[in-house]
C-alpha cells in the first residue's frame, strides 16, 4: 500500500473530479506532484517547455470542454511563467485551476533562492488564491479552489511548498460532488415587462451580441423577426449569432466590419445581450438596454436606460410574449443592404491580380483555409492581424469554435491555446492561426506538438512584421518604426523539430499547400510568405486618426472583410425590397 502524502492526495482528488491531464514543466518543487502523477491511472503529465504554454493549453481545454483544466508551475520562475497565461484564462471566464508550487516553508520569508510569494502574486489575476501550509489543509481547501473556478468560471491557484506536498496526508480523502452544471438567472418580472416596453415604443431596434448568447440564437433570431431588428456582434459573439442569421450586419469594435456601427448609432434602442464589450467609444452611450447574467457588467461601457439581470435565453423566452412585431421593415431592410453593400466595396482587397500578388495577400489565404476547413474545426488566434483574418475570414455555422486571447490581448497564445484544444479533443482538426511575431514568442512549443505528437496545423501568416503595432502607429499619426524584422524560415524551423512543414511564397500554392497540410495525419506547418502592408482599420475612426494615418504612409487599407460573409449578406437580401 502506497504511502499517502499530500501530493498524492491531490491528484486523487483531480481524478475524482474528472482532471486527465496536468500541463507543466517538471522541478524539484513540483517532484512529489509529478511522481503522484505516474503513480495514478488515468492522468498524464503533459510537458510543455514554458509554463506559460502550458496555462494557455489549460484555459483552451477548459473553454472548449466546460470542465475544469489544471496546470502546474515550479517555485520562482516556474510560478511567474504561469501568468500570462492565467491572466488570459481568468479573463477568458475558463475553469482553471493552477498547482503552484512553492519554497521549502521553513524557508519562506528569508529570501532564499528563487523565493516569490505567489499567494500574492496571482490575486489579481485569479478568483481565488490560497497556500497549504500544514497536510491538515488537505483535502478541503483543494476542493474549494476546484468549485471556485467551476462555479464562477474562473482561475483557482492553490499554492503549496514542496515539503508540505511531501508530507503525509492526515485527513482521509473521501469523497465529494463538484457542481458542474451551472443554474440559470431568472430576470425579476419587472425588468422584463419594462424591456418590452421599450421593444415596443422604439422604432428602431438593434441588437448588438457577446458570447453570453450561446445557446440562445433561437430566442435572438425570435426577436430580431418581431422588432425587426438588424443583429451585430463582438468578435467572442461572433462564432454564436452569426450563422444562420438573415439579420446579420457585421462587427463592431477595432476589427469591426460591415454595417453593425451605423446600425447601432442610428437606432432609436440598443440592446446589449450577454457582451460586456469594452470599447465604450463604439457605443452610442444612450438610448440603450443591456441584459447580462452578472449584475455587476451592468452599465459599465455605457449608459443605460435599462438594466436585465437575467440568463439572455431566459430573459427572452420571457419577453417574447410581450414584444409586439413591428409593422415596417424599413430600417433593418436598408441597413442589410448598407452591410452587404460594404462588403462588395472590398472584394477587390483580395482577390484582384490574385494569382500574381507577391507576397501573397493574408485575406486570400485567410479565406482559402475557411473554405477546406472541417465544418467542425477548432480554430486558435493569434493577437494581432491574425484576429483580423479570423473575424472577417472564418465562417461560423454552430460547430466550429474560434478560441484567442480576445480580452487580455496577449501574444503567442495560438499554438499553446491549440496544445489544450487537441488534447481536450484527438480527433477533431485544430487549426492554430499563428503570426510569426506570436510564433517567435513561444517558437519552442513546436517541440511540445512534435513531443506529444499532436495533428496540429500551424497556420504562420508570416509578414516580417508587426502588422497590428504598425497599424496602431499609423493611425496615431508616427512614423513605422521597429515593426519589421528579418525574415525568417519558420518551414525550415519546423523540419528541423522533425515536423513536415512547407513554405508557401506564390498565391497559385495556396490552396494545394492548405490541403496538403489539412488532409496530413500529424503535425504539420504551413509558413505563408503574406504582404506587411496588407493592413486593416475599423469601420469608424475618428477625423484626426485617418488625418494621422495619411501623414504618416500611405497603405494598402482595407475597410471591410469579405470571403464567405459577402455571399451571407447577399443571399439575406434575395427576399428583401431595395428601400
Amino acid at each position: 500500500m502506497r504511502n499517502l502524502t499530500v501530493a498524492q492526495q491531490m491528484v486523487d482528488i483531480l481524478r475524482q473530479a474528472g482532471v486527465e491531464r496536468i500541463y507543466g514543466v517538471v522541478g524539484d518543487s513540483l517532484n512529489s506532484v509529478v511522481d503522484a502523477v505516474r503513480r495514478t491511472d488515468g492522468i498524464e503529465w503533459v510537458h510543455v517547455r514554458n509554463e506559460e504554454a502550458a496555462a494557455f493549453a489549460a484555459a483552451a481545454e477548459a473553454q472548449l470542454t466546460g470542465k475544469l483544466a489544471v496546470c502546474a508551475g515550479s517555485c520562482g520562475p516556474g510560478n511567474t511563467h504561469l501568468i500570462q497565461g492565467l491572466y488570459d484564462a481568468h479573463r477568458s471566464g475558463a475553469p482553471v485551476l493552477a498547482i503552484a508550487s512553492h519554497i521549502p516553508s521553513h524557508q519562506i520569508g528569508t529570501g532564499f533562492f528563487q523565493e516569490t510569494h505567489p499567494e500574492r502574486l496571482f490575486t489579481e489575476c485569479s478568483d481565488y488564491c490560497e497556500m497549504i501550509s500544514t497536510p491538515g489543509q488537505m483535502p478541503r481547501v483543494l476542493r474549494i479552489a476546484m468549485q471556485r473556478a467551476l462555479g464562477n468560471s474562473a482561475v483557482s491557484v492553490l499554492v503549496i511548498p514542496g515539503d508540505v506536498a511531501h508530507d503525509e496526508a492526515t485527513h482521509p480523502t473521501g469523497s465529494s460532488d463538484l457542481v458542474t452544471e451551472r443554474g440559470r438567472v431568472v430576470a425579476p418580472d419587472t425588468q422584463v415587462r419594462a424591456l418590452a416596453e421599450k421593444v415596443n415604443a422604439a422604432r428602431k431596434v438593434m441588437l448588438f451580441c457577446g458570447a453570453g448568447v450561446r445557446d440562445a440564437h433561437a430566442e435572438v433570431m425570435a426577436l430580431a423577426e418581431k422588432a425587426a431588428a438588424p443583429i451585430g456582434h463582438t468578435l467572442r459573439g461572433k462564432e454564436w449569432i452569426q450563422f444562420d442569421n438573415p439579420y446579420d450586419v457585421g462587427m463592431s469594435g477595432l476589427l469591426g466590419y460591415g454595417a453593425c456601427f451605423d446600425a447601432m448609432h442610428e437606432a432609436d434602442l440598443v440592446v446589449l445581450l450577454g457582451t460586456d464589450f469594452p470599447y465604450n467609444d463604439f457605443l452610442p452611450q444612450a438610448r440603450t438596454v443591456q441584459i447580462d447574467h452578472d449584475a455587476g457588467r451592468l452599465g459599465r461601457r455605457t449608459v443605460l436606460e435599462l438594466g436585465v439581470h437575467g440568463d439572455v435565453r431566459e430573459t427572452l423566452r420571457a419577453v417574447l410574449p410581450l414584444v409586439e412585431a413591428k409593422r415596417g421593415r424599413t430600417y433593418l431592410d436598408r441597413m442589410l443592404h448598407k452591410h452587404a453593400k460594404s462588403l462588395e466595396t472590398v472584394v477587390s482587397a483580395y482577390t484582384h491580380d490574385v494569382e500574381w500578388h507577391i507576397p501573397i495577400h493574408p485575406e486570400y489565404a485567410a479565406s482559402v483555409l475557411d473554405e477546406l476547413a472541417a465544418d467542425d474545426a477548432v480554430f486558435t488566434v493569434d493577437t494581432g492581424m491574425s484576429n483580423v483574418w479570423a473575424a472577417r475570414y472564418l465562417t461560423p455555422n454552430g460547430r466550429r469554435r474560434v478560441i484567442g486571447s480576445f480580452l487580455h490581448g496577449t501574444m503567442a497564445n495560438a499554438l499553446p491555446h491549440a496544445i489544450g484544444a487537441q488534447f481536450a479533443y484527438a480527433g477533431r482538426q485544430v487549426i492554430s492561426m499563428s503570426g510569426d511575431g506570436g510564433l517567435g514568442m513561444l517558437m519552442g512549443e513546436l517541440l511540445t506538438v512534435k513531443l506529444h505528437d499532436l495533428p496540429v496545423k500551424t497556420i504562420v501568416f508570416n509578414n516580417s512584421s508587426l502588422g497590428m503595432v504598425k497599424l496602431e502607429m499609423l493611425v496615431e499619426g508616427l512614423p513605422e518604426h521597429e515593426t519589421d524584422h528579418e525574415p525568417v524560415d519558420y518551414a525550415a524551423i519546423a523540419r528541423g523539430a522533425g515536423i513536415d512543414a512547407i513554405r508557401i511564397e506564390r498565391p497559385g500554392d495556396v490552396v494545394e499547400g492548405l490541403k496538403r497540410a489539412l488532409a496530413h495525419d500529424g503535425p504539420f506547418l504551413v509558413d505563408l510568405v503574406t504582404d506587411p502592408n496588407a493592413l486593416s482599420i475599423p469601420p469608424h475612426i475618428s477625423a484626426a486618426q485617418i488625418k494621422g494615418f495619411a501623414f504618416a504612409a500611405g497603405r494598402t487599407v482595407l475597410d471591410g472583410g469579405v470571403g464567405k460573409m459577402l455571399d451571407l449578406a447577399r443571399a439575406n437580401l434575395r427576399n428583401v425590397p431595395r428601400p
